[in-house]
C-alpha cells in the first residue's frame, strides 16, 4: 500500500513538472495515474487494452478516441480493412487481380495522424522511447493473428547499411527485440527466433513516400537479398515492418524469401493505410 501511494505521489509530481505533449495535436497534457498501468496481467490478446495503454501514455484524452485498431471485415490476404463495416472477411479485388508473394498480411492499427507522428518521430527524430509502447501494440497484434501459426523465424524488414549507420538503429528491430522477454514474463513460450541479418538490403532506394504503386514497385525491385539461403530453406517466416501502404516493400521481400527457399511468408505491420 505504501509503495502504491509513493508511486502515485511520484507520478503526480512528475506529471506536474514534466507534462506530456500529445503526439496528435502537440498540446501539453497531464497523464492520469492509474494503478492498472502497473498491472502486467492484462490478457496479451486484448488489442483494445494494448492500444488504450499506448494512447494513454502518448495522446491526450481529446485525441485518443479518434484512433482505431484494424478490425474485421478485412481482406483475407492483404489485411486491408474494408470501408463497409458489414459482412465477413473476404478477398479484396486487388488481391484477386494481383495475388501476393506472402500468404497473409495483418496490421495492428490504422495509419492515421497518431501512428504517423509516432513512427516518424521514432525513425527520424530518434525518439527511441516510443519503440517499446509501439512494440507492445505490435506484439498484441502478433498474438492476436499469429500465436497459433507454425512459425520458425521472425525477420524485421532491413535498412540499407548506409541508412542504418546514419540513423543508428532499425526501428522495426527496436520494436520487436524484447518480445521473447515480454512473452516469457507473461507465461508464453517463444519457440521461434528473431533474425535481423538473414534478409539484407543491397540498394539505397528512394523514400516510398509520394510514389504511386507502380513507382513503389520499381523503386524496391531487386533491392533485397538473402545472406545465407540455408537459414530459411523450408522455414515459415514472419516478416515485420512498421507501415503497410501499397505492400510493395513487404511483397518484394516475400518474393526474395520464397525464391530463397522459404516455405511460407506472412507479414505483420504496426500500421496500415485504409
Amino acid at each position: 500500500m505504501v509503495q502504491k501511494i509513493s508511486r502515485q505521489i511520484f507520478h503526480s509530481l512528475a506529471s506536474a513538472f514534466f507534462p506530456n505533449r500529445c503526439l496528435a495535436c502537440n498540446r501539453l497534457y497531464h497523464l492520469p495515474f492509474s494503478f492498472s498501468e502497473q498491472d502486467r496481467n492484462v490478457h496479451p490478446q486484448d488489442m483494445d487494452a494494448a492500444f488504450t495503454n499506448f494512447t494513454n501514455k502518448f495522446v491526450c484524452g481529446s485525441c485518443a478516441p479518434n484512433f482505431s485498431i484494424i478490425e474485421s471485415p478485412i481482406c483475407i490476404m492483404c489485411g486491408m480493412m474494408f470501408i463497409s463495416r458489414e459482412g465477413d472477411d473476404h478477398l479484396c479485388g486487388k488481391c484477386q487481380k494481383d495475388p501476393k508473394h506472402f500468404a497473409i498480411a495483418r496490421a495492428a492499427v490504422v495509419y492515421d495522424n497518431l501512428m504517423m507522428n509516432a513512427i516518424l518521430k521514432l525513425k527520424y527524430q530518434g525518439r527511441i522511447r516510443l519503440a517499446k509502447p509501439l512494440g507492445n501494440v505490435l506484439l498484441f497484434a502478433f498474438l492476436h493473428y499469429f500465436s497459433e501459426q507454425d512459425l520458425d523465424i521472425i525477420i524485421p524488414v532491413p535498412l540499407y547499411p548506409g541508412k542504418l549507420k546514419q540513423r543508428g538503429f532499425n526501428q522495426v528491430f527496436l520494436m520487436i527485440q524484447d518480445w521473447e522477454k515480454q512473452l516469457s514474463e507473461n507465461g508464453y513460450g517463444f519457440p521461434f527466433k528473431i533474425h535481423k541479418n538473414i534478409l539484407q538490403k543491397n540498394k539505397n532506394t528512394s523514400a516510398q513516400t509520394g510514389l504511386n504503386k507502380d513507382q513503389r514497385i520499381k523503386n524496391v525491385k531487386n533491392s533485397f537479398h538473402i545472406k545465407n539461403q540455408s537459414d530459411i530453406s523450408g522455414k515459415n517466416v514472419l516478416l515485420v515492418d512498421d507501415v503497410y501502404t501499397t505492400g510493395s516493400t513487404v511483397n518484394e521481400c516475400a518474393k526474395i524469401l520464397k525464391k530463397g527457399g522459404a516455405s511460407r511468408v506472412d507479414v505483420l505491420t504496426l500500421a496500415r493505410t485504409i
